[in-house]
């Protein structure tokens, strides 16, 4: 008999889809039940709940121990979704005071896997946070009524003072990126979005632990499986100390009541920050409970922007601030000694330029200089360093030689302060300046930079750490705001001196010129009964009212302080920043205010500067 060789190839295609077909389910089953882990968690979920224990948030604290912030209890309203029977929808939103609409909308949330990437039915999800103990209360005597909802009690920040708000931050409950970045953090977690709540979070966190609870058939708790063998106890985070004396925080936001600007206070012998203000500013208890998010709204819909750290965010020219790291690098390169004295024409005149300065004695040497703050004489310097071929061959060697040291002094890069957000400013360099003028320029041509105006920009911290650096005579600390954290020891960036490319002996020279300038110069009103300040004046020309600085440092010698004070559009650097800065020294110096300097404060406060209505 002739044989079907069809049919004989159909019995090979048949066993081989049978094959295939058989394959394809032992892969599906492979992978539900050893890859996924739903079967397992949904087994789990009927006999085991694992409640999740939450630490408590380390405590911040000012350097003299007063604390700042702490906890209070507050409740999230978790749930199970695989547990929900037969919900009474209008009784459980009349309950919790919520819509319909509401609800519908969290569960929604709750299960979409792109907001929520750990969802899953069979595990407790975070349907409400930050529940008061009296909405909590009245919810958990309904409990019973809706299965497959929990109460886990959590913790949200107070504040003992409506104060430092840039400097301390806030917490807020976790981002889709920020879960993906950290697999610590599950939705409805809380982390530190702002200041110090953000930059030390690992540290003040702490670590979750977990209780897991053993239930019967129906779901009800039975007690600890294996007696909490399995169990792990939280670790409260860990608290920190701050540089900053809250009493001077709270001066210096009082007298910057109604002004935009900075200030900013330096222990030049540790690098600590004694006080960071930044205005307008906001009270931090604001951004605490469920209406975080309406005023948060708020603040950044705030044409004055209350949410930006001007100190370390706010690039501003420095104004006359800066003619002092240009004496120190002229007087290093060589470009001028004590003995050199240049003219002033109410002003620097030269080759048909003029660059403007007010009435004072002249020729002027440098000492005198720093003292009445002459524009000409810092012009000229500037002008004979980048002429000076026969020491740098060009212009642009000349340049980079200049940057180099504005480097060294903190300038043009960040400080690396431990708060987020900080800017680096700008320090213009040989490359830069080519790219504008197509390789023609001279000194002519950049010379507003001499005198803190043009193209350079420093933020407030940066010229606060200038006078850090003066009043060490040469070096300084990288400005911080944490003092200490518990159990652990400071980071070592914080502890380290940079030295400048300057030496001491050009540093004594220009703290002479500074000191001058309280005795007799521009800044006479920053003097200090038995104390000897330091100050230098500035005003930093902008497109409307000059900005008013002071950057000084007391005492002359071993100081305690160093401060910036930056108000913007406050005119010259005498009639703000002077008479505010010296009141912020005598208070940390002294202790307290005397009875005349009270008065003077009280007056400032009450000043206001127009700013009109313009976005800013």
């Amino acid at each position: 008999m002739e044989r079907d060789y069809n049919l004989e190839k159909r019995k090979y295609v048949i066993g081989g889809a049978v094959i295939v077909i058989v394959l394809v389910y032992l892969i599906r089953l492979f992978t539900l039940q050893i890859m996924s882990d739903d079967y397992k968690k949904n087994a789990d979920s009927n006999a085991l709940l694992n409640k999740i224990q939450y630490p408590s948030r380390g405590g911040i604290y000012d350097r003299n121990g007063k604390l700042l912030v702490y906890n209070q209890p507050s409740y999230d309203i978790t749930v199970v979704p695989n547990e929900i029977k037969d919900l009474d929808t209008l009784d459980f939103c009349k309950t919790l005071n919520i819509t319909p609409e509401f609800l519908r909308k969290r569960f929604s949330e709750i299960k979409d896997r792109r907001i929520n990437p750990g969802y899953s039915r069979y595990t407790n999800q975070v349907l409400m946070t930050q529940l008061s103990a009296e909405e909590c209360g009245v919810f958990q005597e309904k409990l019973f009524k809706f299965p497959g909802f929990y109460i886990q009690r959590r913790s949200i920040r107070q504040y003992n003072y409506g104060s430092s708000a840039h400097v301390l931050g806030d917490i807020a409950e976790v981002s889709k990126a920020d879960i993906a970045n950290d697999d610590y953090y599950k939705r409805g977690d809380f982390i530190g979005k702002q200041g110090v709540e953000k930059s030390y979070e690992t540290q003040l966190r702490g670590v979750k632990g977990v209780e897991i609870l053993l239930r019967d058939a129906r779901g009800r708790i039975q007690g600890k499986y294996m007696n909490g063998k399995y169990d792990k106890t939280p670790v409260p985070g860990k608290n920190l100390t701050l540089g900053i004396d809250i009493e001077l925080q709270m001066l210096a936001e009082r007298l910057m009541q109604n002004k935009i600007g900075s200030i900013v206070a330096i222990d030049p012998q540790t690098g600590e920050i004694l006080c960071m203000v930044s205005t307008p500013t906001f009270d931090p208890r604001m951004m605490v409970g469920r209406q975080r998010g309406k005023n948060h709204l708020s603040l950044t819909r705030d044409s004055w922007k209350p949410l930006l750290n001007r100190s370390i965010m706010g690039v501003y020219p420095p104004g006359s601030t800066f003619k002092t790291s240009q004496a120190l690098t002229f007087l290093q390169e060589g470009i001028i000694n004590t003995h050199t004295q240049y003219p002033c024409y109410h002003g620097f005149v030269h080759a048909g330029l003029r660059v403007g300065c007010h009435s004072h004695p002249s020729p002027l040497s440098v000492i005198p200089s720093i003292e009445t703050s002459c524009n000409s004489f810092f012009c000229w310097g500037l002008y004979h360093m980048m002429g000076n071929k026969r020491k740098y061959g060009s212009v642009q060697n000349a340049m980079s030689t200049w940057r180099d040291y504005m480097v060294s002094m903190g300038f043009g890069y960040k400080l690396g302060v431990d708060l987020p957000g900080e800017k680096r400013g700008m320090i213009p360099n040989a490359q830069y300046y080519d790219k504008n003028y197509r390789g023609s320029w001279n000194g002519l041509t950049i010379i507003s930079i001499a005198i803190g105006q043009g193209e350079v920009s420093l933020t407030p911290l940066q010229i606060a750490n200038l006078g850090a650096t003066i009043a060490n005579r040469g070096y300084y600390i990288t400005p911080h705001v944490v003092k200490s954290v518990q159990g652990e020891p400071l980071d070592p960036i914080y502890e380290e001196k940079h030295y400048t490319k300057v030496q001491k002996e050009q540093y004594d020279i220009v703290v002479q010129g500074m000191r001058s300038a309280v005795l007799g110069g521009t800044c006479r009103g920053a003097d200090i009964p038995g104390i000897e300040v330091c100050g230098k004046t500035g005003t930093a020309q902008n497109r409307g009212k000059d900005h008013s600085a002071f950057m000084g440092f007391a005492p002359m010698n071993n100081p305690k302080i160093a401060i910036v004070v930056y108000v913007e559009n406050g005119g010259f650097g005498a009639v703000y920043g002077v008479p505010i800065g010296s009141l912020i020294m005598e208070k940390y110096l002294k202790g307290a205010l005397s009875e005349a300097s009270e008065a003077k404060a009280e007056i400032i406060q009450n000043k206001i500067i127009d700013y009109g209505t313009h976005q800013r």
